[in-house]
């Protein structure tokens, strides 16, 4: 069964409603085209703020907003709520798992990323990652859990396992949930406890590289360890994670260029979360063995300098499922991060090719506009890195902490959105209480 265009116009599909996607169709919004929005969730969500879900700082609906709603007004979209399983350029339809098929005049492929255990998916049941609600859910269930197992358990190796967390990849978001754990030990449950004293948890960030957040300059690297010893984070660096299991994980140190001998030990966890691994979405490998076009290690497939496909000029691919370059002029290409500025850029430029190659004129190479770095790392704690046209500005503490929550809030997705998120955050600020603790299954995925 073919879905058919919505009219004779263009029709525009896109696969995936996240950053990239949503600002593809906000660019279409007074375009003579129809536009059909594809993703198998029901909401765009903020995912730089998802790790404060998974640690019961804001609810689930402060951070999403229902994509239905996003385009209520924009009445040249239609919504699909469908998994896409495949695409066939020939035909160029879009077919999706009921059996349906979807098609296109124009295609852009935004389906995000998903967790990379490095050729270890084994690992994937007891190191939750953090890319959808459910996975925040669930890391949310099982922090919690640890702390209210370890009320009730008599075995001193058993009740310092579970007050044991460990965060492994010290990248933005590793940093940021290492830091949060610490503050919901050390102050959240503070008093709430009878037989376990929550703020003995032992909060562990393991970073297999030379030192965390290696994206930012290292002055700012050095600020962010500091700030995280002093929340109580014990960070282990040049640590690669060799096994994990439901008990815990496996770390070898050494064998680095400075010869130092091959170490191993055992970290007895019963909750740990993995942040080190993104790799694009599986729809990158598919679209690539459908095209012939290549995809990098990643899976990302690699994209022209417009953002279309080599050969099919018709699909565009942005945000985390490209391997995309920056082409400034007079300059040599540089490779765009996977971060939410470059995959929003990315779909404003890709719907905006569209319209030139519909009005007739040529597209024109994508240019990355990096407006810098920010990471969290805890109360009063942060890094910033901005590019400025007069050069980078850089700095931590206090006024990074607050510059990271005003640029967050600014960008969240709705008037309401932000006013809650800013009232929880006050309101946590003050009272040291994070209110979006309510676990709905303790053997299971927790909903809120």
């Amino acid at each position: 069964m073919q879905t058919p265009s919505p009219s004779a116009r263009p029709h525009v599909v896109i696969i995936g409603c996240g950053f990239g996607g949503l600002e593809a169709a906000r660019k279409l919004q007074r375009a003579d085209v129809d536009v059909t929005v594809i993703d198998k969730t029901n909401h765009h969500l903020f995912q730089p703020l998802l790790y404060q879900v998974a640690t019961a700082g804001l609810a689930a609906p402060s951070i999403a907003a229902p994509v239905r709603a996003l385009f209520r007004k924009q009445a040249n979209v239609t919504t699909l709520l469908a998994e896409v399983t495949g695409i066939d350029p020939a035909a160029r339809t879009v077919q999706l798992a009921d059996g349906s098929q979807v098609a296109y005049d124009h295609l852009i492929v935004a389906a995000g990323a998903t967790h990379s255990y490095f050729g270890h998916d084994e690992w994937a049941p007891a190191a939750p990652g953090l890319k959808t609600l459910a996975d925040a859910f669930e890391i949310r269930r099982r922090v919690l859990m640890s702390f209210e197992t370890a009320e009730t358990t008599a075995d001193p190796e058993r009740r310092r396992a579970l007050l044991t967390f460990v965060v492994i990849g010290a990248g933005p978001t590793g940093v940021e949930m290492a830091g949060t754990l610490a503050e919901i030990a050390k102050h959240t449950l503070a008093g709430e406890f009878r037989r376990i004293d929550p703020g003995s948890a032992q909060v562990l960030l393991v970073e297999g590289g030379p030192r965390v957040l290696q994206a930012m300059p290292e002055s700012l690297s050095q600020k962010a360890l500091e700030q995280l010893e002093r929340l109580g984070v014990e960070v282990r660096l040049n640590a690669r994670v060799t096994a994990i299991d439901n008990a815990g994980l496996e770390v070898q140190t050494g064998g680095g260029p400075d010869g130092a001998p091959l170490q191993s030990y055992r970290i007895p966890s019963s909750c740990v979360v993995w942040a080190a691994g993104v790799a694009a979405s599986p729809l990158g490998r598919l679209l690539g063995n459908a095209t012939g076009v290549e995809c990098d290690r990643a899976g990302r497939i690699k994209v022209e300098p417009d953002l279309s496909l080599a050969g099919h000029p018709e699909i565009s691919v942005v945000g985390d499922l490209a391997a995309a370059m920056s082409h400034a002029p007079g300059k040599p290409p540089k490779p765009v991060p996977g971060v939410s500025p470059g995959a929003k850029q990315a779909g404003r430029a890709a719907a905006a090719n569209i319209l030139r190659r519909l009005a007739g004129q040529p597209t024109v190479p994508f240019r990355y506009a990096d407006y810098g770095n920010l990471a969290t790392i805890g109360r009063n704690s942060a890094v910033v890195d901005l590019g400025t046209p007069f050069g980078p500005l850089r700095f931590s503490g206090r006024p990074a902490w607050l510059f990271w929550l005003f640029a967050h809030a600014y960008f969240l997705i709705g008037f309401r959105n932000r006013v809650v998120v800013m009232w929880d955050w006050a309101s946590a600020y003050w009272s040291f209480q994070r209110n979006a603790r309510v676990v709905a299954d303790v053997q299971g995925r927790s909903e809120s």
